[in-house]
């Protein structure tokens, strides 16, 4: 691959998906910055219909960008397909979220003075997409952006540039002006340039935390730009006292291994009652065998594909036998059937031996088992991570939940439900290293544009009562 150059290639197979030249930030920021002011023009409601024309263009091409975005991530087909159908949803979520987050009003006050609240949008956003959800989260902030009468300038990840490069072309297809939404492929360098562009407003990201913190420490010195962070975490399973053993198993299954483990809310920790776990890990055990690690069109439908890439793959694995030499028990071992290929299988591994567990998101198919004397040291545990996205607790119990919901610190708490169920109406972020206080989906209309408040009088009246001398 050229310096200029970028090349796609399905994690699958090894073939060549995509390939296209980098573009240069203060190129597409420039054409964004001069389109952007007639699309603010334009009443809301003629945005919203363009952006539901988005979405009916993308439901009549769900076929062939869910086989897109399969090949590309290596995630089974079946997963690429409700990805596409979140980025159609996310339009009639965004309208109702701007409607009530950003809404309008009036005030009253004394002697007949008058004051309203309105929004304006901040100008030029940068959104920066991750490789796991490529079209639905950065399509989480495009479209609320858009809405909201902001421009768009959108890096897609250099792992899936194909499907950043679809998700643009179908924004255009609805009638959305070229100048709006512009697509800047490249890899890291072209990222950090457009996030140091002078001509963007504001900077939307998701994905790691390293980079998110990057990030921040860029932007400390520009206060008036918006940076919204969507970060990772080393998010906690507490199985504590369920008569229902099976369904705590699916439970943890789901958590920890749906996408082959790649996403921001999978359960990296399952916190167990010591002397009471075996029957759960032994269930666990017996799921693992069952799980079909295979590529995305596979017949049977695979229930995870591949990891995004080799040098991820190598990664998992060092890090996976990293935890062994610590003095983690593996209780199911990592397995790479093909070296080339970054097909892994799910691994499990207790490691409530390691005194200094590392406080790292491992992004795979990896769930560590840490066991614990009660319930308020399963708590302390929970908590014992510098990230705070999400939770969940698995448990018959009502009291217990309370205890937990009451205790620990993450911005999403799930009670007998996978640690990564969050809903598309409801607000998307966490505390910690997991993001910056701009939670995302419902609540990405806050960040989209920011209140006006006016006083305001049909006439001028105005009088000065005291500290002046007699006329």
């Amino acid at each position: 691959m050229s310096a200029t150059e970028i090349i796609s290639t399905e994690p699958a197979s090894g073939a060549v998906l995509w390939r296209g030249a980098a573009g240069n930030a203060a190129h597409e920021v420039a054409l964004a910055r001069a389109a952007w002011a007639a699309w603010a023009a334009q009443p809301l409601a003629v945005r919203i219909e363009t952006l539901r024309r988005f979405a009916n263009v993308v439901r009549s091409r769900l076929d062939t960008f869910a086989d897109l975005i399969a090949r590309e991530t290596g995630k089974p087909l079946w997963e690429a397909r409700t990805e596409v159908e979140s980025v159609v949803n996310k339009v009639d979520i965004s309208v109702s979220a701007y409607a009530e987050r950003t809404a309008q009003r009036r005030f009253e006050g004394a002697l007949g003075a008058k004051s309203a609240l309105r929004h304006k949008p901040h100008g030029v956003l940068a959104v920066l997409g991750p490789f796991n959800f490529p079209a639905h989260l950065p399509n989480g902030h495009i479209v609320p952006a858009l809405i909201a009468g902001n421009a768009v300038v959108f890096k897609p990840s250099e792992k899936t540039p194909a499907t950043g490069a679809f998700l643009v072309e179908c924004y255009h297809a609805a009638g959305v002006p070229e100048g709006i939404v512009r697509l800047l492929i490249g890899g890291p360098d072209e990222g950090r340039a457009l996030a140091a562009e002078p001509g963007i407003d504001g900077l939307l990201f998701t994905g790691s935390a390293r980079a998110g913190m990057a990030l921040h420490r860029q932007f400390a010195e520009t206060p008036n730009k918006i940076l919204a962070l969507e970060l990772g975490g080393n998010n906690p399973l507490v199985v504590w006292d369920t008569p229902d053993i099976a369904s705590a198993a699916v439970i943890a299954v789901q958590s920890a291994y749906m996408s082959a483990g790649q996403r921001c809310t999978a359960a990296r920790r399952l916190i167990v009652k010591d002397g009471a776990h075996e029957p759960l890990i032994a269930e666990i055990g017996r799921l693992i065998d069952r799980i079909i690690v295979d590529h995305p069109h596979a017949d049977p439908a695979p229930f995870m594909g591949p990891v995004i890439d080799n040098a991820t793959a190598d990664h998992v694995q060092e890090s996976f036998l990293d935890l062994i030499l610590k003095g983690g028990r593996p209780i199911k071992q990592m397995a790479r059937r093909d070296a080339d290929r970054p097909f892994l299988s799910p691994a499990l591994i207790d490691v409530t031996g390691i005194s200094a567990r590392p406080d790292e998101e491992i992004f795979g198919p990896v769930l560590q088992i840490i066991r614990v004397a009660d319930f308020d040291a399963a708590i302390t545990e929970a908590n014992n991570t510098r990230f705070g996205l999400s939770a969940s607790l698995v448990s018959g119990s009502p009291d217990l939940y309370d205890r937990f919901w009451g205790n620990i610190r993450a911005g999403i708490v799930n009670w007998n439900r996978p640690t990564n169920g969050a809903p598309s109406n409801a607000p998307f972020g966490g505390v910690g290293l997991s993001g910056n206080h701009r939670p995302s989906a419902y609540y990405a209309a806050d960040y989209c544009a920011y209140p006006v408040v006016s006083s305001e009088a049909d006439q001028p009246r105005a009088s000065i009562g005291v500290g002046l001398r007699d006329g």
